[in-house]
């Protein structure tokens, strides 16, 4: 007799093009799940553009601890991180309110090529699980299982200042005042020697200088902020809800498909969900925009409607949502709630995504089958 089953091909490596957080959380998953990944990455190295940058992962939208969900996606959490429980804002006036919580509000954390850095975490994690990663490498077509994660398309909101060394101890400190910072805020973080002080404006892009040196300013007069070797630097976000999160064929995450927190821009972990996501419906043969529609779109359509009411409240009602908050110690659970969907929320919704216009445009790739990693940011547009 003779045995006519065949040992089943290998499947073909699957290409994801990006190496950030959420590029590199869908390798991860297809790595631990046995697939072959590769992963294209334009820049020499992963967190290119934010250099050193410290960020917020935010720890309000579940009741789980946010370490602890990155864990139960199988993801490392092996990189440096300072829990903040405390912070000082300031209104347009000048006065100051201690907002403080029993449990973590969120973890500070490094973005960037440096030694315990988050990206630089995550691609260790990756290699160690096989996943072939190629920098230098910008994809600009893809055939086959792939996931697109090359970062933002538009700008709904820039971060703009400075990184520095310091003297100053450590330390979050917030300024929520349209002359800063238009509709958004202006902050400076401190963690060992080293900070960050930024103008995080939604509007007034081209005055960005301008928000700049009075963010400077008030910091030096509220806080005594004391800079050395200071190095200018930016980023930018886009805020957008797809109806369809493909390009194509494939699954667009992070930033690229607009995965991001409305209201003030902690979308990490937004991204790397997604990222996880778009690699489970690979393996499991589940359509992407159901699953991402499922975890993530409540989450985001409740932001829509905080950062429309913030940006309508002005300096007065933003020194009312100070005092407010100031008086809460039970904070990390007032936030969770402010994101849960809600009868007002989902009524105030559709006004809402009326009112926020994403510089994105969403526009679907007119091809059935398209190969090109742009698309969705206008380069094929016929």
């Amino acid at each position: 007799m003779t045995d006519d089953k065949k040992t089943p091909a290998p499947k073909a490596p699957v290409k994801i093009a990006g190496a950030g957080p959420a590029g590199l959380a869908a390798a991860i998953t297809l790595a631990h799940a046995g697939r072959q990944v590769v992963v294209h990455e334009a820049h020499q190295e992963v967190g290119h553009r934010f250099g050193g940058d410290f960020q917020g992962l935010e720890n309000w939208t579940t009741k789980e601890d946010v370490l602890s969900v990155l864990e139960a996606q199988g993801l490392t959490t092996s990189f440096d991180v300072v829990p903040s429980h405390n912070g000082t804002f300031f209104d347009a006036r000048g006065k100051c309110h201690k907002i403080k919580s029993d449990e973590v509000l969120f973890y500070l954390v490094e973005r960037g090529p440096g030694s315990g850095a988050l990206d630089t975490a995550l691609l260790e994690q990756a290699q160690s699980l096989g996943v072939e990663v190629r920098f230098n490498s910008r994809l600009d077509q893809m055939e086959g299982e792939g996931i697109l994660a090359v970062g933002p398309r538009a700008a709904d909101a820039i971060a703009v200042g400075y990184h520095f060394e310091t003297d100053m101890a450590d330390g979050f400190w917030a300024i929520c005042d349209n002359e800063l910072a238009p509709q958004g805020y202006a902050y400076l973080l401190v963690i060992n020697g080293r900070g960050t002080v930024k103008s995080c404006m939604f509007s007034g892009f081209k005055q960005e200088k301008l928000y700049v040196q009075r963010t400077l300013e008030a910091f030096q007069r509220l806080v005594g902020l004391e800079m050395k070797n200071p190095k200018p630097h930016g980023g930018s976000g886009n805020f957008h809800i797809p109806h369809s999160a493909y390009s194509g064929l494939h699954p667009l995450v992070g930033e690229q498909a607009g995965f991001q927190d409305t209201l003030w821009g902690f979308g990490m972990r937004l991204a790397i969900s997604s990222g996880v996501l778009a690699a489970q419906s690979l393996l499991n043969g589940e359509d992407y925009d159901t699953l991402w529609q499922r975890e993530l779109k409540p989450q985001m359509d409740t932001s829509v409607v905080n950062r429309v009411l913030y940006s309508l409240m002005g300096n007065r009602g933003y020194s009312w949502c100070l005092r407010s908050l100031s008086n809460k110690t039970d904070l990390r659970e007032s936030l969770r709630r402010q994101y849960q969907p809600s009868l007002p929320k989902r009524l105030l919704a559709p006004w809402a995504k009326r009112r926020h216009e994403s510089m994105r445009k969403d526009v679907s790739c007119d091809h059935i089958d398209c190969h090109c990693i742009w698309c969705r940011g206008g380069c094929c547009d016929d």
